[in-house]
């Protein structure tokens, strides 16, 4: 077991992350889900050697908290003995539903490994930051452009068939387009951004490449086999540009390119980008032909462990034959009779996980706080949940709430952020944990603070306009006289 990694690096199984509550480890299934009797027997081990926390995150990995270095190793080996095999290397990742679902417009998955191939082959993985990622998207009904990614192939129907749309540094709304090409270009492509990113150095992300770099990429629909792909540096030049196929499609005007925002790579416990792209969220029933999947989410991305015991024992019951750890913050439970859907669906919600896509605690960000963690100041869980049993109605943008400065359940900005300090809970209008909050108010009673801002959201609010949108016009002077008021 290595010492504990930095905070920023990923803390894989073998690499736990120091956090306020103790060590964390993350890690992520080869086959994309587990058995319901390994989830079980995994969040009994999180039990027996963590502080019984366990988490899903943004991107889909599974988080269990509260470790010690002897612990985490005691766990490892848990693991490895359950037969559990966890990725490792630059992670390459498909969608949930990814080979089963009917809407999808490709399979992503032979694409997603021949991408991970040619990275091993070109020996990018040790030179990458532990944070680069690649998504590859086949769509349909659980799409991943929520996710930001350094580079994302989007499975697309054009004139000549199925292409990829390859992007860079966002996520499906705010990546900067290269091309729309065939399968080899898209993988030439993907790898060639990756060699590029790796020329710059382990802190590299593609927001960091130049504009010449990335018009270089974009010219990159030649046949040339991606062993014999240059490397690339800012040293020495980039790819220069080649006349594409007939088959595949540049987009935009790479002569004159236009300034796409390239936003930046949110952290693996962000939650959706604030203003960014709307898609369904996995919670709730998906059709796949001959049976459905349902989605359960994790209130905030966290349960203690033996609540998801008891769901995972109760859909064994049910002859679910597989949970999928799904990006935002769910499991999606496989395999059962679809009349035993709503039985599951029942225990879910008894057990006070998220079943439906409107349920308020899908719009906050919260993470462990006190007591759970020692760098909390405020006790976020409850007051997030009283948030959402009080405002409901307005809650259609996101609120942050946070324990420290740090800011770890949502590294991006947000609408409204609380975030705890010496003098209580601080509000922060549209920006992240880490600005300078506007005012305070005591830690116990920031729900209270955030109910008076509701309420004049709701007063001022035109007909047809959003909470978001009347936010923004309200102003924070207001919003934080507001907030403050006795």
């Amino acid at each position: 077991m290595n010492a504990f990694s930095r905070r920023g690096a990923c803390p894989a199984l073998s690499a736990p992350m120091q956090t306020g509550d103790g060590l964390l480890v993350r890690l992520n299934p080869v086959s994309g889900g587990l058995s319901p009797r390994l989830l079980i027997a995994l969040a009994e081990s999180a039990v027996r050697h963590g502080n019984g926390i366990m988490e899903v995150t943004a991107r889909g990995s599974l988080q269990i908290r509260g470790l010690t270095m002897e612990s985490a190793g005691l766990l490892a080996a848990e693991v490895d003995a359950l037969g559990i095999a966890v990725r490792t290397g630059v992670p390459v990742e498909t969608g949930p539903l990814a080979g089963i679902d009917p809407r999808e417009i490709a399979d992503p998955r032979p694409m997603a490994e021949r991408i991970r191939v040619a990275v091993e082959e070109a020996g990018l993985a040790t030179r990458l930051g532990p944070k680069v990622a690649v998504i590859v998207d086949g769509g349909g009904q659980l799409t991943l452009d929520a996710v930001t990614a350094d580079v994302r192939l989007a499975a697309t129907r054009t004139d000549v068939g199925i292409q990829w749309r390859v992007s860079v540094a966002g996520d499906g709304r705010t990546a900067r387009p290269l091309a729309t090409v065939e399968d080899d270009a898209a993988r030439d492509i993907a790898v060639a951004v990756l060699r590029m990113i790796a020329e710059k150095g382990r802190e590299a992300h593609a927001r960091d490449l130049s504009d010449r770099q990335l018009v270089s990429l974009a010219g990159l629909h030649s046949f040339t086999p991606p062993s014999v792909l240059p490397d690339i540096s800012p040293a020495r030049g980039e790819i220069g540009n080649f006349h594409g196929s007939a088959s595949s499609q540049a987009v935009g005007d790479w002569r004159k390119p236009t300034r796409h925002p390239i936003s930046p790579l949110a952290g693996e416990m962000a939650g959706r980008p604030e203003g960014g792209v709307t898609e369904r969220l996995p919670i709730g029933l998906f059709s796949l032909n001959s049976f459905h999947a349902l989605g359960i989410g994790l209130p905030y991305g966290s349960m203690p462990a033996e609540k998801i015991i008891g769901l995972a024992q109760s859909a064994l019951a049910l002859g679910a034959t597989e949970i999928r750890l799904v990006p935002g913050r769910a499991l999606l439970f496989l395999g059962q009779p679809a009349d035993a859907k709503q039985s599951l669906h029942d225990t879910a919600a008894t057990l006070g996980f998220v079943t439906s896509p409107a349920d308020p605690r899908t719009r906050i960000a919260a993470c462990p706080g006190t007591p759970a963690c020692a760098s909390g100041r405020i006790a976020t869980r409850d007051i997030a949940e009283a948030i959402a049993a009080e405002n409901t109605d307005i809650l259609d943008f996101t609120l942050h709430v946070s324990g420290c400065a740090k800011g770890c359940a949502h590294p991006g900005p947000a609408a409204l952020t609380l975030v705890g300090g010496e003098n209580g809970a601080g509000l922060v209008v549209n920006a992240t944990a880490k600005a300078l909050p506007a005012g305070y108010r005591p830690g116990y009673d920031a729900a209270r603070g955030i109910s008076r801002v509701a309420a004049m959201i709701r007063s001022a609010r035109f007909q047809g306009e959003t909470a978001a949108a009347c936010l923004t016009r309200l102003g924070t002077a207001g919003l934080v006289q507001t907030y403050l008021q006795e």
